[in-house]
């Protein structure tokens, strides 16, 4: 993503800490477009990140500017992607990681902190000395919005007529918007703008009941209860910026329950060979509704934001698939050849 330097905040070469991150690919989909009815349909593929996830051009971007200003102790408090990535930038930065795992954080994420050397700590929240990097930090969607220059870019600077995002705390939504702002002041590209739709989950979904009631903030979402944890925030931080970017772009919010979520995660694996976050995976259940109901058309060219990888998702995904372990009579009976 660094290609995109000269828009980003930070100054100092050898500031950057990078592992890879971005430029993730652009898959067109040709059997999943059968399924659905449509004609041009993209996967931006962010899994393929080096923490597996989005968070890695935010972290990269907010860790990178830590260096940069002498920061030397950074923190977080999230889910696991959120610490995980944090953990990762921080040790390739060569500077102090505390996170805070709350619910949604997974065993492969615990690991990863420990190992890449991080403080963590399952209740509290940012001890007195440490910067705070959680949610909305600005320098995280700084490197967000670097997923709207490549999506302008690898289309040849003809941006697609919709955009699918998973919405939680609403840094992609913003940051792509606030990207295609920049693009227009650039002269890169045209006023005209794709539609941005926020994703969420039945179960956690105060972006959608904000857009549907015309409201300028979210009320906060009581009991929120899906297995999406990238999804998973009651009352983002940065609503008002989301529902403005909805609005203006003239999109929507729409919301999926978990049980269409992995459907359509195992769907899109089965077509296409991409296993999604379930997060990612809630975009594409979406796009069949707003395909089914009128709001988007088969004709028109759309992207869906993969946010994350589904091999961090096993607990989720196994729910499809009952697993029995392989017995040593079953290795003798030709189930398995052994070596």
């Amino acid at each position: 993503m660094w290609r995109y330097a000269p828009v980003l905040p930070v100054r100092t070469l050898h500031a950057i800490a990078s592992l890879g991150e971005g430029m993730t690919p652009l898959v067109s989909t040709r059997r999943l477009n059968q399924r659905l009815g449509v004609r041009q349909l993209w996967i931006k593929d962010e899994g393929q990140n080096p923490t597996g996830s989005i968070k890695a051009r935010g972290f990269s971007c907010a860790v990178s500017m830590a260096v940069e200003l002498g920061i030397r102790k950074a923190a977080v408090t999230g889910g696991g992607n959120a610490a995980s990535t944090l953990a990762a930038y921080a040790a390739a930065a060569g500077i102090k990681a505390h996170v805070v795992l709350t619910g949604e954080a997974r065993q492969p994420d615990f690991v990863v902190c420990r190992a890449a050397g991080a403080q963590v700590e399952k209740n509290g929240g940012t001890p007195d000395g440490w910067f705070d990097m959680s949610a909305l930090y600005a320098y995280r969607v700084e490197g967000s919005k670097t997923i709207g220059y490549e999506i302008a870019e690898q289309m040849d600077w003809r941006l697609p007529d919709a955009i699918l995002c998973p919405t939680g705390s609403g840094a992609g939504v913003i940051g792509i918007w606030k990207a295609f702002e920049e693009m227009e002041a650039l002269g890169w590209i045209s006023g005209l703008r794709p539609k941005l739709v926020a994703v969420q989950a039945e179960g956690c979904c105060p972006v959608v009941r904000a857009f549907e009631v015309g409201a300028e903030r979210c009320e906060p979402f009581e009991n929120p209860a899906t297995l999406a944890g990238g999804i998973r925030v009651p009352k983002p931080a940065g609503d008002f910026l989301i529902l403005r970017a909805l609005r203006e772009s003239g999109g929507t919010a729409v919301a999926v329950s978990d049980a269409e979520m992995l459907d359509a995660g195992v769907e899109l694996a089965s077509l296409e060979g991409i296993f999604p976050s379930p997060e990612g995976a809630a975009c594409v259940a979406a796009l069949q509704k707003l395909l089914a109901n009128g709001v988007l058309a088969a004709g028109e060219r759309i992207v869906i934001c993969n946010t994350g990888s589904g091999l961090k998702y096993f607990e989720a995904y196994s729910t499809r698939f009952p697993h029995r372990a392989i017995s040593e009579e079953d290795k003798l009976g030709g189930l398995i050849t052994p070596r």
